[in-house]
């Protein structure tokens, strides 16, 4: 008697995946926005993006931390000069290269962070709160691959909490 085989569900097509990311980015763009309104600080959605990257990944040379934002180095220093008067940031002559400016986060500026990181927290977990815990577990991990991807540091704090 001869077997019938089933064959495995095809993964979503490249148009699916795309779509899925392209919505859910539009969600995501938008808690950010409201959450940027959280700041104890006027800050515009590049120039927290500069925090963060301070924030995360320590003390930067202009030059790196340009890159990092994909923006050119002229870009970047005026953005630096924004927030170095809003002190926000600091900025210093580089310890090994007397040539280049070292920028780091100050206090105020973790601040900032600290409170539209709560704020968008908050609503990521009230939306997250309307998914089934199956669904957050398969979430994480595609989340999880897309940001290793594209090369982006992993999320510091728990995030047990929301999960």
């Amino acid at each position: 008697m001869a077997r019938a085989t089933v064959a495995a569900p095809a993964g979503p097509s490249q148009a699916e995946v795309m779509d899925a990311v392209l919505a859910a980015s539009r969600v995501l763009v938008a808690v950010a926005a409201r959450s940027a309104s959280a700041s104890p600080e006027d800050v515009t959605l590049p120039q927290f993006r500069t925090l963060v990257v301070l924030a995360y990944k320590g003390p930067q040379r202009t030059i790196d931390l340009a890159e990092e934002l994909a923006v050119n180095s002229s870009t970047a220093t005026r953005m630096i000069d924004r927030l170095v008067r809003r002190k926000l940031v600091h900025r210093t002559a580089h310890p090994e290269d007397g040539r280049a400016n070292r920028v780091e986060i100050s206090e105020r500026g973790r601040e900032v962070v600290a409170a539209v990181n709560r704020q968008r927290r908050s609503e990521l977990s009230r939306i997250l709160r309307k998914m089934p815990p199956e669904r957050r577990r398969a979430l994480v991990e595609g989340l999880d691959a897309l940001r290793l991807a594209a090369g982006e540091p992993a999320e510091q704090g728990s995030a047990a909490a929301w999960i």
